[in-house]
């Protein structure tokens, strides 16, 4: 009786979104991670992913590794207005926030890390602010990947980090987030079958290590 109770009481993700800008221009770059961890879940679980003008977005549905139906979707409104997509989504399907899981880039996070909560502020994430301001909460699941800061974080210009965020990863920092996307699948599938509170305790800590650094 008690474990019945505590399994319907548990709220998994039916929406993964990750956040992004559209166009070739932001392609690979650090702020559009999201949109490439939204990729690879993607081919892993085999869902189809195409643009869908009522969502203002590229959205797929399928099966998740739990067996029930998952929604994917892209924002294609710029970072500055993802809340807008977002909201589209979660009218149309009436999906609460507690179960709109977002992924994105965090320069407060090094490269090879990954941050879970189930809540919190944007920390001036403009595309979180704008999802927050359109799901009128911030009581939802959250996905953090860490792209580093700029080299001299405490005396960067506004113009450096543009530039930073809007950048490209380097060869060996490419073949790190590698490795991030991979643990990410493995950190939302455990989100969707056990919960985020088990993800979070197992991949909170986890980091990829810079293999360039350790041949040295």
């Amino acid at each position: 009786m008690t474990e019945a109770n505590s399994s319907s009481a548990l709220v998994t993700p039916q929406l993964i979104v990750g956040l992004g800008n559209p166009g070739a221009k932001y392609e690979q770059t650090r702020h559009n991670i999201g949109f490439e961890a939204i990729d690879f879940l993607a081919r892993a679980w085999q869902i189809n992913l195409s643009e869908h003008r009522k969502f203002q977005g590229v959205f797929g549905e399928g099966r998740g590794v739990h067996g029930d139906k998952i929604r994917l979707l892209k924002p294609l409104t710029y970072m500055n207005l993802s809340g807008q997509s977002i909201r589209a989504v979660t009218d149309w399907y009436k999906i609460s926030p507690e179960a709109v899981l977002i992924i994105y880039d965090d320069m407060d996070l090094p490269i090879g890390k990954l941050r879970l909560r189930q809540s919190g502020s944007a920390g001036g994430h403009n595309g979180m602010k704008s999802a927050i301001a359109h799901l009128g909460s911030q009581n939802f699941p959250r996905l953090r990947i860490g792209i580093s800061s700029p080299k001299n974080q405490t005396s960067s210009t506004n113009g450096e980090v543009i530039s930073h965020v809007l950048g490209r990863f380097s060869i060996a920092e490419n073949k790190m987030m590698a490795e991030v996307l991979r643990l990410i699948v493995d950190a939302v599938e455990l989100s969707l079958k056990q919960g985020i509170p088990k993800a979070m305790s197992l991949y909170n800590n986890r980091s990829i290590a810079d293999s360039s650094k350790s041949e040295l």
